[in-house]
């Protein structure tokens, strides 16, 4: 008997629609994604790139991102771990750390692309929007890239648009206005401000260094009678002890200037084991008279030994 093929199923006539993996775990928000992949049909298949910034508790990374029917290729990408080799070995996801690395990537993209000559970016640095699309160059367009934050919320002052600014004065062309910087306010008359001496020093870390200062004015300890300055800032210390500077600004301005001058990825050489005899340690195989003389060597040893204790007994 010919058994036929089940082809519609319970699965086909539920109205349920099972949703992507990535939505699923709540990782990806496809309705932005299809918007910010998908290119114009005149644009002939050239790559629609995305400067991608996400955050964890340890660290902040950005790439430069574009998509294709297999999957998204990486063109370039940075962390703020990376900041260490710097000077930056505390405070890796705070602001400062997310706009240099943001800094860091512009850089990077630029010289793999050939074209940090071209564009320099913003050498000066005080918090106003930069633009690099006015400055035009007759050799090569600027690169372009749109900004893909997530899942995050687009709040005021989030390190999403530090590391955003960081990239717009490394020389990447990326479309934004200042109203998500720190300093920007709206009046009850509804007119808008821009501070960029605020968004300057939330660059720089001065916030830290008042911060910091407050606490040693004030004293204060712990119930464990540890002072609140050494449990929060200790590590700090550290850093501006062997970067060789006062204060985080200064700490900084010397990490930009260093990333201005070689960005490049410092690759981590091989753990260099030492090499083994490895035929020292493999047993070898025995015939089946050998096995057999192993075997009765130890039945004569568990007699002996329950000849033994008989004795003692």
């Amino acid at each position: 008997m010919a058994f036929v093929k089940l082809v519609k199923g319970t699965p086909y006539f539920k109205r349920f629609q099972t949703k992507f993996r990535r939505r699923r775990e709540g990782k990806t928000d496809y309705y932005a994604r299809s918007r910010l992949i998908v290119q114009d049909k005149d644009k002939y298949n050239s790559p629609k790139y995305r400067f991608v910034v996400r955050h964890t508790n340890t660290k902040i990374i950005c790439q430069v991102i574009y998509a294709t029917l297999k999957g998204d290729k990486v063109v370039s990408a940075a962390e703020s771990t990376e900041l260490k080799r710097f000077g930056l070995t505390s405070g890796l996801t705070n602001y400062a750390a997310a706009y240099a690395t943001g800094l860091l990537l512009a850089r990077r993209t630029l010289k793999t692309l050939k074209m940090d000559k071209f564009y320099e970016g913003n050498k000066t640095i005080d918090g106003n929007l930069y633009d690099v699309a006015e400055k035009e160059n007759p050799e090569r367009r600027p690169f372009f890239a749109v900004l893909d934050i997530g899942l995050v919320r687009s709040t005021l002052g989030n390190r999403v648009f530090a590391a955003l600014k960081g990239a717009a004065d490394g020389g990447i062309h990326i479309p934004h206005n200042n109203r998500r910087f720190p300093g920007f306010s709206v009046d009850n008359d509804k007119k808008e401000k821009y501070d960029a001496n605020v968004h300057k020093d939330r660059i720089f870390g001065v916030h830290v260094d008042k911060y910091m200062a407050l606490l040693q004015k004030e004293k204060k300890t712990n119930k464990d009678g540890r002072s609140k300055f050494d449990v929060q800032f200790h590590n700090w210390e550290q850093t501006l002890k062997t970067a060789g500077v006062k204060s985080v600004q200064e700490l900084f301005k010397k990490i930009h200037d260093e990333i201005r001058k070689n960005s490049d990825r410092v690759k981590r050489g091989a753990k260099q084991n030492p090499k083994r005899d490895h035929t020292k340690y493999r047993a070898k195989r025995l015939n089946a008279k050998q096995r057999r003389a192993n075997a009765l060597k130890k039945i004569d040893i568990a007699t002996k030994q329950a000849a033994k204790l008989k004795k003692k007994a």
